[in-house]
């Protein structure tokens, strides 16, 4: 018995745990199949369910079903992003809400909490994955503290050392107060504030006068060193070789000269702040000035500064702003927008410091990295991120990979008693190291002090499509061999220098080859209004939420619908709402043919026809199909497979093939529309899984162990194009049918005679659908215009209908009138295109012959519509 609504809980539920028993997700080596692989982006352990993970999951899983369906040997390997500095935060606010401070801990003691906390929330959000429908290879969960990953990035950082590509140093780094941690320059964001300049007085010594500093940053004056000024400065020439003396601070510093001064910008003085400011710290390298470092790790101020010491960075703000007006050192203020740091992980502005810290350089990388882009030997789609590569690429600096954290990948370097350091993958190698480099062979391990700092997390993340496969550590495996490089990789282009391009870095030097062929960037899913989702505007659904509301499959297709690659989604509820009428017009259309009592009867002609044409249509689209998905047009793909269930098989296959009420539909019409609605299924399968499993197991009976999902779609199937065209002329016709039953309340129960003028161009083979969907008595050709008729012109073909004697001449004659003068006008906008020399002389020589055959046509229709205006007279 057929439900007669469909269940997408009961649905999700079943067929889920169908394809885990069966194991159809996982994948091994084949090599009599093509591989076909895909990695997650790990999402960080300890992170819940986003919208954005589902859009970009939803297209991960559509490209991995379809591969199935191509008869691929398809893994998409899933795992999770141990991700230092976010889940350390949690761990510390969690001990905090207990009353234990970090601080308090050993080392060993916090990563017992942190990895507690892990195997509590950790891989929370694989689960919800599961909800969405994604067919991960779920036997190969990876991690990036896992034992294989972490040995991987250990042996990788060795191996850069050893190559002399890192290396360890006093740098200006970018320092996140809240987190106490370096970060590296891409975990900033720049955001536009509306704050103060400042002008302040910096008294010239052995003068009366002042040099007047313009600064966003008042509170860092404590660690001036130096004022410098531009030499191609005239209003400024009266300082150089002076001196000047820092407000409040009362240290003399030099005036210097420098073309990096930007003339216009204050008054033209800049004040130098080497330990603070990364312009100034280069200053400061090149005249060689002191460094001032005036600020805690926290963002206090420190013991260096002398003044506001254990203040909050942005409290001294305010108060020496007051302290500066009081002892007339504060010129003036003026309102001031400008772009601020900020730490990506923690939102808070971050300050650059002078810090030792661990750098890999980049140049080489990025060279090895840059040309596949650029020539296309790796595709990104859409094209318009390659610029953005590049110039990232040609501007790169070296990364800082060193985070003061605990929760990580600790840095394999061991301190020296004496001083200096070895780097080696395992505590043994350090030790024979050291006692070579120190000449003591007695040293033992407790000589020697690991390095406290971990790796950054994107260290690790950046070998995940060679160390999922165990590429570090056996660089010559099968799988390796075998998966690798991957096909495809679907991302968020925010990320593309934090993780894609680095990927293809470790790609190139450590397999010398691309990790993945085609990037497919998502865009940024946003609300109605154009705002990013988020937690914190309140503006973002729960997706487990919707999923309840909708069905899986009804959000997965809200999803698609609106989502460009590289375009961002305007996200609205009645997205994943439309998406679940159709999983209901899917539904229907199953009960529907579920119902008919089929009989050993004759198959009637038009049955016939309509099922050849279906079938042209299914493989056009299959073609269509192979196109957008090459071109990774998921948007559209989804909208053709959409439309051609929703328009062709259910609003006109299924109308004109069903049987009268009471009456039986041929076995022969039975099965092969059994047949073509199981193709339509596997089509939808890889955006809708859920119901397309649910239908095709229950279309025919199948044997266990089967399943849609593994089922190859048949593609070599040519169609009939001038067959596809001439049925578009028949819906066309019962149109104009069924609009003059429907202008002249003539109920359909009421048969109707179709006279149609002697024209070629007529679809004579179809008079039997014609007949059928407009109840249609009897069809004649006649050779001239039906006087005292309704009619209606399709392609040139005049039809009449002839009325009972109320048919009105003068409407008629109106709505030919008001026909003619659209087509009169559509032929000008053709005729214009035609005129234009560099449209006719650019343009494909297809798209210039359609528009030709659009002139023909439009002129042959105005010839037909004229004659029958004239026989109207």
């Amino acid at each position: 018995m057929i439900a007669t609504n469909y269940n997408p809980k009961e649905s999700e539920e079943k067929w889920y745990q169908y394809w885990m028993e069966n194991k159809f997700f996982h994948s091994e080596v084949d090599k009599s199949r093509t591989p076909y692989c895909i990695v997650i982006p790990p999402p960080n352990v300890t992170g819940v369910l986003h919208m954005g993970h589902m859009l970009n999951n939803t297209i991960q899983d559509a490209l991995i079903r379809r591969a199935r369906l191509q008869g691929k040997n398809a893994c998409w390997v899933p795992g999770t992003d141990h991700a230092s500095i976010a889940t350390e935060a949690k761990v510390v606010t969690k001990l905090q809400s207990e009353g234990i401070r970090k601080t308090d801990l050993t080392r060993e003691e916090f990563l017992k909490h942190a990895w507690a906390w892990t195997e509590k929330h950790g891989g929370i959000i694989l689960k919800q994955l599961r909800k969405l429908g994604a067919s991960c290879d779920w036997e190969r969960t990876a991690f990036t503290m896992d034992e294989l990953r972490s040995e991987s990035v250990i042996k990788v950082f060795v191996d850069l050392f050893n190559k002399n590509l890192i290396y360890r140093g006093v740098r200006m780094v970018n320092w996140d107060p809240k987190a106490l941690t370096a970060l590296s320059d891409e975990e900033v964001i720049y955001k536009e504030e509306h704050g103060k300049l400042y002008y302040l007085r910096y008294k010239i010594e052995g003068e009366n006068g002042y040099a007047v500093v313009a600064t966003t940053r008042p509170e860092t004056i404590m660690g001036d060193t130096a004022m410098c000024i531009n030499p191609n400065d005239p209003k400024n020439r009266h300082l150089k070789g002076k001196k000047v003396i820092v407000p409040l601070v009362n240290r003399v510093i030099p005036v210097i000269e420098d073309e990096y001064v930007d003339i216009e910008f204050g008054t033209g003085c800049l004040k130098v702040t080497p330990a603070h400011d990364v312009n100034d710290y280069m200053l400061g390298e090149k005249y060689n000035l002191p460094a001032i470092d005036i600020f805690n790790d926290n963002g206090t101020i420190s013991e260096a500064a002398g003044l506001y010491v254990g203040m909050d960075r942005f409290d001294v703000r305010k108060q020496i702003e007051k302290d500066l007006q009081t002892a007339g050192l504060l010129e003036k203020t003026e309102a001031y927008t400008n772009k601020v740091g900020y730490s990506e992980r923690t939102n808070v502005p971050i300050e650059p410091k002078l810090s030792m810290q661990w750098f890999l350089k980049m140049e080489h990388l990025a060279q090895i990295a840059l040309e596949p882009v650029m020539n296309d030997d790796i595709r990104f789609y859409p094209a318009k991120f390659k610029n953005t590569y590049r110039h990232w690429m040609e501007n790169i600096k070296d990364w800082c990979i060193s985070r003061q954290l605990w929760w990580g990948h600790r840095i394999p370097a061991w301190y020296l008693p004496e001083g200096g350091y070895v780097v080696a993958a395992t505590e043994d190698e350090a030790l024979e190291l050291a006692r070579v480099k120190s000449g003591k062979a007695d040293l033992s391990l407790s000589d020697l002090r690991q390095d406290e700092d971990c790796l950054d997390t994107w260290f690790s993340s950046w070998l995940w499509p060679i160390s999922l496969f165990d590429g570090i550590n056996h660089p010559d495996n099968e799988e390796l061999n075998y998966y690798y490089p991957t096909s495809d990789l679907v991302t968020a282009p925010d990320i593309i220098f934090f993780w894609v391009a680095r990927m293809i870095m470790a790609g190139y030097e450590y397999k010398g080859t691309m990790p993945f062929k085609n990037v497919y960037f998502t865009g940024i899913v946003r609300d109605k209004l154009g705002r990013k989702m988020s937690k914190s505007l309140g503006n973002s659904p729960d997706p487990l939420d919707l999923i309840d509301k909708y069905g899986a499959d009804g959000v997965r297709v809200g999803m698609l619908l609106c989502a460009p690659a590289g375009g961002d989604l305007l996200f609205d509820e009645s997205l994943p709402e439309q998406g679940r009428n159709f999983t209901t017009k899917m539904w229907n259309a199953f009960k529907l043919v579920k119902t008919w009592e089929i009989a050993d009867i004759a198959q009637p002609q038009h049955s016939a026809l309509a099922l050849t044409w279906f079938e042209n249509v299914i493989n056009k689209a299959k073609e269509t199909l192979n196109t957008q998905f090459e071109q990774y047009r998921i948007s559209e793909a989804l909208m053709t497979v959409y439309t051609t269930f929703r328009d062709e098989f259910s609003s006109w296959l299924l109308e004109i093939i069903k049987p009268a009420y009471g009456q039986p539909i041929d076995r022969k019409t039975y099965e092969k529309t059994l047949d073509l609605f199981a193709e339509l299924l596997q089509l939808l399968h890889p955006f809708m899984p859920f119901i397309t499993e649910e239908i095709w197991q229950n279309l025919k009976e199948r044997k266990t162990g089967e399943s849609i999902m593994v089922s190859v779609i048949n593609n070599d199937t040519p169609y009939d194009e001038n067959l596809l065209k001439e049925f578009e002329f028949v819906k066309e016709i019962i149109v104009g049918i069924r609009n003059i039953r429907k202008q002249n309340n003539i109920a359909f129960k009421d048969r109707l005679e179709l006279k149609v003028k002697k024209n070629d161009r007529y679809p004579a083979a179809f008079a039997s659908i014609v007949e059928k969907m407009g109840n249609i008595s009897a069809t004649e050709t006649v050779t001239e215009a039906v006087k005292g008729a309704w009619s209606f012109i399709v392609d040139t073909v005049e039809y009449f209908i002839p009325g009972t004697g109320n048919v009105d001449t003068a409407e008629v004659k109106a709505k030919l009138e008001e026909e003619l003068k659209y087509t009169r006008g559509f032929l000008k906008s053709v005729i214009a295109k035609l005129s234009n020399e560099r449209f006719v002389s650019g343009a494909p020589e297809q798209v210039v012959a359609n528009e030709r055959k659009k002139q023909a046509d439009a002129e042959a229709k105005i010839a037909a519509i004229e004659t029958q205006l004239a026989e109207l007279k």
